[in-house]
Parts: structure tokens; sequence; C-alpha cells
């Protein structure tokens, strides 16, 4: 083998496993079928960064073609692939005996793998390549087995195949793996970088090139306000059809289900596969009616508010502390000596008070409220203790309500409340459940009192009025707090706020692509 510090070439197994022991240090695995490209080297670039050892992988897998595609012609230049691979530790080519041993490897073990959920493949290439997903990860069952990497790093460009992998990647790893997508990379003329594109001609070439710009014409679409799934699939279609391409499909899916959208609300992926000459290649873009809402419920204590904020931070969203708009009136109606009950009086303050939100150089949400700066003043005891009676007024959430839907008309949001997900925001992307045990929240709050100079009651006082606020929540006659049925549960008893906000970031991304249009960190009108 070359010298420590230069690039390692295994071709064959016992020499992967040598590298393996000798490597120390997480494994960043970069499993391709070769023909390597800028594509690739940014799949290569992004492992590199996450730290540990980068292993690239070259095998042609025979198990995901089925009779008549292209096994046979698919580039295969290893000479080309390892100077393309320069900035991995090692490039292994396995054969196919490496890979499956002396067995036949046809589509008939494909269902060796683990089961894959049968909606994820009903759409898309699923019903044009049947067997093609089981035989991916037959391949990459083996591929982890033998490597056992803590990161795997793959392109977002066949989203299919990547969202069908992160449903069956705990299956297929024996330790913790994590998953890494990265965004599509794309040539000058907007066609994604494909091992395929070298087997076109220069007309062929040419003629591939409108794919992109389809999928562009049904953005453009979207944004002069198109948001009927059949329309715009249509528009694709002709596009593509009156250059005589050869369509498979072009599908507008829901990102996470990938099950049929009829109706653009958010973000959705339009899907598109046809054929140039001998070439089959894919594309697909995300299109969005609005910028993204993530929405985070759950009872107070369980950090809601800390978690929201460093995930809009990191987003490059807003934070909506809807919290904070109950603390408000809450704040009003003390400075008001306004009694804790609906009637016309209270009516009267809700229909006159102008609660205005405004966001800092750094995305902190001001919330002022008839022009009154109450950021602090809601944060006090008395606010606090009055808060949970205030959100259970059915006039105090209908109107606020009415004004948290009005911020996320055009999106671009991570908003957390007790009932974002259920009567807020129900087509947010993303819908998180965040939980805690009594005790762990009461600790939480007396830390928090602490820091801002207050004395805390007993940790017993605390829980019993987390209960006691629990109930309130629970029972009241408006929006009461419950889960999403389509929400995410996490339990934050044990974990860092860190970590909660990785684990987020990751569920957000199953949903919104890396490589999805950027949005703009402006703030919301009302």
């Amino acid at each position: 083998m070359p010298t420590k510090g230069a690039m390692v070439i295994l071709r064959s197994n016992s020499e992967l496993d040598q590298w393996l022991a000798a490597a120390g240090g997480p494994i960043h695995f970069v499993p391709t079928m070769g023909g390597l490209h800028r594509g690739h080297q940014q799949l290569i670039r992004a492992a590199r960064g996450a730290g540990g050892r980068v292993l690239v992988s070259v095998f042609v897998n025979p198990t995901q073609f089925a009779a008549g595609e292209d096994f046979t012609t698919y580039p295969r230049h290893p000479d080309r692939d390892i100077q393309q691979a320069a900035d991995t530790d090692a490039v292994w080519f396995p054969t196919v005996e490496h890979i499956y041993g002396d067995a036949n490897p046809d589509r008939s073990h494909a269902g060796s793998g683990p089961p894959i959920k049968p909606s994820l493949i009903q759409t898309l290439c699923g019903p044009w390549r049947p067997g093609h997903f089981e035989g991916v990860l037959m391949v990459m069952a083996r591929l982890l087995e033998r490597v056992q990497p803590a990161l795997v790093v793959m392109g977002e460009k066949d989203w299919q195949q990547l969202t069908v992998l992160r449903q069956c990647l705990p299956a297929l790893c024996e330790k913790r793996c994590r998953l890494l997508p990265v965004p599509v990379v794309r040539e000058g003329d907007g066609l994604p970088c494909s091992s395929r594109n070298s087997r076109l001609s220069p007309s062929q070439r040419r003629q591939a090139a409108l794919l992109p710009q389809a999928l562009g014409d049904a953005e453009a679409a979207v944004q002069a306000g198109e948001r009927r799934s059949a329309v715009l699939e249509q528009l694709v279609r002709a596009r593509l059809d009156a250059t005589e391409l050869r369509v498979d499909y072009a599908q507008l899916v829901h990102p996470l289900t990938l099950q049929p959208c009829p109706h653009l609300d958010g973000v959705a992926l339009l899907g598109v596969a046809v054929h140039v000459g001998p070439v089959r290649l894919l594309d697909h873009r995300f299109l969005l009616s609005r910028q993204p809402i993530i929405a985070i419920d759950g009872p107070a204590g369980t950090g809601k508010s800390t978690v929201t904020r460093l995930l809009a931070a990191r987003l490059g969203l807003l934070h909506l502390d809807t919290g904070a708009m109950y603390r408000a009136v809450a704040w009003l109606m003390l400075e008001n000596r306004q009694p804790i009950r609906s009637d016309a009086a209270l009516q009267q303050l809700l229909e006159t008070m102008e609660l205005r939100l405004a966001w800092g150089d750094h995305g902190q949400q001001v919330i002022c409220i008839n022009g009154v700066d109450v950021s602090d003043a809601i944060r006090l005891p008395r606010v606090t203790a009055t808060v949970p009676r205030v959100a259970a007024l059915p006039q105090v959430r209908q109107v606020l309500t009415r004004q948290q839907r009005a911020f996320g008309q055009q999106g671009g949001l991570v908003s957390e409340g007790r009932d974002m997900g259920t009567a807020v925001f129900p087509n947010a992307e993303l819908k998180v459940y965040l939980t805690a045990t009594a005790a762990e929240r009461a600790r939480r709050r007396a830390a928090d009192m602490t820091q801002r100079g207050q004395t805390p009651p007993p940790l017993a006082t605390l829980e019993a009025q987390i209960a006691e606020r629990d109930h309130l929540d629970r029972t009241r006659t408006e929006a009461p707090l419950r889960q999403a049925e389509d929400g995410v549960v996490v339990a934050t008893d044990g974990i860092t706020v860190e970590q909660v906000v990785d684990d987020l970031e990751e569920l957000f991304h199953q949903r919104v692509p890396r490589g999805a249009e950027p949005w703009a960190n402006t703030e919301p009108v009302a």
C-alpha cells in the first residue's frame, strides 16, 4: 500500500479490512458506482469537512439494474475515478465476488435487505423500476456491514433513493450511523451532474438541458400563483414532449412521504424522469408556495423557546414566540386590572389593543403592546402565574391565533407554543412535540428564574404549578394542548439543547432539502 498520508487504493476485502483496522477514528463513507464527477467531489468535500477518515467505494451494483437497463454500458473509468477522488483517504474497488461472495447476485435476492415502506416506492421511479430500490438496499447492507462507518454521505440528486435509505439506515447498520445529504451539483447548462451524462452525444446533451428548463417553467408558474399539481405536471410534460424527450413521469409529491400532492401548500418535490437516446435521466425541483414553517408544541418548561430560537438562527428562519404573545395579553390585563374571564370588557380590550412583533439583528423577538416594549416585563413572576388562565380564555386564543396565522402566510418561521401544529399551523413542514418530566421542567424553571435575578420557590411548588398549568392547557375549551397526529415526539430529558437542535435540523432536512432555494430572513407581514 502507499505510505501514510497518500491516498490508498484498495482492491480486495483483506486490504480494506487492514486499512480500516489501521485508520483510527470514525470512517466517513461515500458509496458510488464510479464515473466520478464534480458532484462526487462535493460529497467527498462534505465527508472531509465532517472530520474522520474518508473512504470512497466504486462498485457498479448489478442487483439494482433490471434486464434491458444499462448495467453493461454504465461508465467505468477506474483510473479517472482515482484522479477525481484525490482528496480521499482511500478508494475501494470491490468486485461482485467481494460484495456477494459466490452467490449469483440477481434481483431475486433483492428481498434480503430490510423491508421498504411500500408508500415510498409507489410513486416516481418505483413503478418504472420494480426491484430497483430493493437492489440498492441489498448492496448497501453489505457495504455498511463491512465498513461500519460513522457517517454515510450521499447526494440529494436521487431524492427517492435518499428517502428510502434514510428510512432503512437503522436496520442496515449495527452501530449508530448518520446520513449526511449533500445538495445537487449542476453543470453550466443546469443539468444535474451524473455519470450517465458522459454517454450523451452533443445533440443529445443539448436536448437533455431542456429538462431543468422545463422544471424552471413550473417554478415560474408557482411564483405566478399556480398551485394545482395537475397543471404543474402537465406544464412540464408538455414542454418535454415538444422536444421529443420520452417522459416516464412528471409527478408532484410530498418530500417526506413521497405521496402525491394534489395541491401545493408549502413545499413539494416535482420529480421527472426522461429518456434521452440510450440514457435515462432524473431531475427534480422543490417548489415552494411559501417559505417553510416549523411548529414546535409541548407543555411549559420543555425548552421550546430556547430550542426554537437556536433552530431558527441555524436555519436562517424567524423565531415566532407565540407564548410571548399570550404573556403580553396577560400583562395588559394585569395593567388594566381586567378580571381573568371572558366578557364584553375583555372583548373591548382585545379589539383595541395593538400587539406588534419585531425582530432584532440576530432574529430575537421584540414584543410591544400599545406602543410599550414589554419584552422583559412579560417574564415577571406575576405575569407567569397569570398566563395559564389567560391562555385558556377562548376569546384570547381566537384573537391571537388569527394574528399568528397572518404572520405565517409567507412562512419562514419556527414557531413555538401549545397548539402550533394542531390549530395554528396544521400544514407546517415539520411539527414537533417536545416533552420532559415535571421534575426536569421545574428544575429548568428554577434555573431560569435565578438567571433573571429572581428567587425561585421550592421545586415542589414549581412542580405543582407546572402540573396545574398542564391541566389547564389540556382541558381548555379552545384548542387544547395535544400532539399533532403527524407530529414527531422529542423527549428532552437527559440531552443537551444542542443535541435537540441537531435532531430537529435533521428532521427538517428530511422534508426540506439542504439544496432548496434559500429563503430571506425578513420580518413577516401580518
